[in-house]
């Protein structure tokens, strides 16, 4: 599962408005095979950017303020503004251009972490990126509260392009927030917890570990008086990747969470843990399919073999049919030939019916005084003939193998339809 991870832009510091329709300049991205190791950095424009199967956003460090604020009870719709309220005294951008986002797991009625950024600068930038056809599935934090103390130092270029030790900032978070200072002056060294080191040691935290990217190493080892472990931004960027905030919360949810839910669910479904299934799903189809085309040859095979068998029938039979188009029905053809040829009556003449008419004549009914015979059909008159005696005369031709139909004054024998049946 390949993971492109975009570090976002710093919002201009000289404008006051941010320009919506400006476009967005080129991007610094990580690629990395399995989110932890990295396989590509560069920069390019939203356009350019790679295609992966994920895509998770980095928010700098210096763009993202935290507020601990005690959850309130709001229904869903109105938990924006209800935070709005409770941290206007505290922002400092106006509520409505100030984007809020909630811890995960966040619950009402409990503290929490709520971080807060500068709303029309990023929307800018995602709507940028969506733009381009890049959908990002989380904007993280460059920087969060947590359990563990850590700090991180980076270099900020000046106007002309150098950094400078003055330039150096330090990103601190621990349980008890997280914030970004400048190392020059003495703020960064009083907000930070004191230290248990000797007299004379810079009063730094005793505990926490640091860090510093490779252009800001020797002024961060210089301002913390001991060796600093290096982290590129690269490998910076992906431990922030890995972070359980996503600042895609409210306004900025998304208009496409449902595809992002189906894609998250298509991503995980081509993983590699879900390999097996896909091959046994793979497996299986291809013997169903195996399986059905192997049944229908069968199938076929056994109706040719039973034609075959019917043809050779009429071919020994009536060897003079020398054209087989339909061997039931000229089979049943040839054989009325020969009936009539013989002198034989048929099932449908006259004689075959008169001696099942007879066969079947209720005891006690007096013998008719006319019949009219009609193509396989002998017609009597049914004059003062009740139902159940008609349903008895029925059933006795049913059993005998003919067919009664009748009205109030007539009842008409037949033989049932026959079909030749290949």
């Amino acid at each position: 599962m390949t993971l492109l991870v975009i570090l976002l832009a710093t919002r201009p510091q000289a404008a006051d408005n941010v320009d919506t329709h400006a476009p967005l300049g080129p991007l610094q991205y990580v690629l990395s095979p399995d989110g932890v190791s990295v396989s590509g950095t560069g920069r390019a424009s939203a356009a350019g950017l790679p295609r992966t199967e994920t895509v998770i956003a980095v928010l700098p460090a210096t763009e993202v303020a935290w507020h601990r604020v005690m959850l309130p009870k709001a229904p869903a719709a109105r938990l924006r503004q209800a935070l709005a309220g409770l941290l206007e005294e505290q922002l400092l951008d106006e509520p409505d251009e100030t984007h809020l986002a909630l811890a995960p797991q966040a619950r009402a009625g409990e503290a929490c972490w709520v971080a807060a950024t500068n709303r029309p600068w990023l929307a800018h930038q995602l709507n940028a990126l969506d733009a381009a056809g890049i959908m990002i599935d989380r904007v993280v934090p460059g920087i969060a509260p947590g359990d563990a103390a850590q700090g991180h130092f980076f270099a900020v270029a000046d106007p002309a392009g150098s950094s400078a030790a003055d330039e150096l900032w330090l990103s601190w978070s621990d349980s008890n927030g997280a914030l970004c200072l400048r190392t020059s002056g003495g703020l960064a060294r009083a907000l930070l917890p004191a230290s248990n080191a000797p007299t004379g040691a810079p009063g730094l935290p005793a505990t926490g570990t640091f860090t510093a990217t490779p252009a800001a190493a020797v002024a961060a080892e210089r301002w913390l008086g001991g060796p600093v472990p290096v982290r590129s931004d690269a490998e910076h960027a992906l431990a922030n990747a890995r972070s359980v905030w996503n600042l895609r919360q409210f306004e900025l949810a998304g208009h496409a969470r449902g595809l992002r839910a189906v894609r998250g669910l298509g991503r995980q479904l081509l993983g590699p843990s879900w390999r097996p299934f896909r091959l046994g799903l793979a497996v299986l189809a291809l013997v169903h399919v195996v399986g059905l085309n192997l049944w229908a040859w069968t199938q076929q095979r056994q109706i040719s073999q039973r034609r075959d068998a019917i043809n050779a029938v009429l071919s020994v039979t009536h060897p003079q049919v020398r054209s087989i188009l339909d061997a039931p029905l000229q089979m049943l053809r040839e054989t009325e030939l020969l009936r009539l040829s013989a002198g034989k009556a048929g099932d449908d003449d006259l004689e075959t019916l008169l001696g099942m008419a007879a066969a079947v004549w209720p005891e006690g009914r007096p013998p008719v005084e006319r019949i009219r015979f009609e193509l396989g059909r002998l017609v009597l008159p049914a004059p003062g003939w009740d139902p159940a005696a008609l349903q008895q005369l029925r059933s006795r031709l049913e059993s005998a193998g003919g067919k009664l139909d009748s009205n109030d004054t007539e009842l008409s024998i037949s033989r049932p339809a026959r079909r030749a049946v290949p």
